[in-house]
């Protein structure tokens, strides 16, 4: 196997391994947009369950209500900022690792048309190092 075939056999592993990380972390990526994404859902539950109930209630019980809806809707809009944060980052992460899909098979092919190109070669050089017999080694008058 001659150097370039090593050579590149070399650099497309490396590219495997580089688009293995990119997809993990594509996945790690989306992964925590999803968690961002429950966690938003389930302050709002948590919100939505905190709507005042017909009847009578005490004024500290409202206060207190009051005061937690306040502090989930803070939390509810933070986690807004956080998930469009996750959401690009999770775009970029996905768009990297395509990225590193498409090395990956110009690699390969780089490999095969290398290993192609080196079986010619040595087909040629099997071809050139055959001489022809001449017509005194057949046997024959000359």
């Amino acid at each position: 196997m001659s150097d370039l075939v090593k050579r590149r056999e070399r650099i497309a592993r490396v590219r495997r391994v580089e688009h293995v990380q990119a997809a993990g972390a594509a996945a790690a990526a989306e992964a925590q947009l999803q968690q961002l994404e429950h966690s938003a859902a389930r302050v709002l539950d948590l919100r939505l369950s905190l709507s005042s109930e017909v009847g009578s209630m005490a004024a500290a019980t409202l206060a207190a209500r009051g005061e937690l809806a306040h502090r989930l809707d803070v939390a509810r809009f933070g986690l807004a900022d956080a998930i469009a944060g996750a959401r690009a980052t999770a775009h970029t992460r996905a768009a990297e690792r395509v990225e590193a899909r498409i090395r990956q098979e110009s690699a390969d092919r780089l490999v095969e048309r290398a290993a192609t190109d080196a079986a010619a070669v040595a087909e040629q050089r099997m071809a050139n190092s055959i001489r022809a017999r001449s017509p005194r080694s057949w046997g024959g008058e000359a």
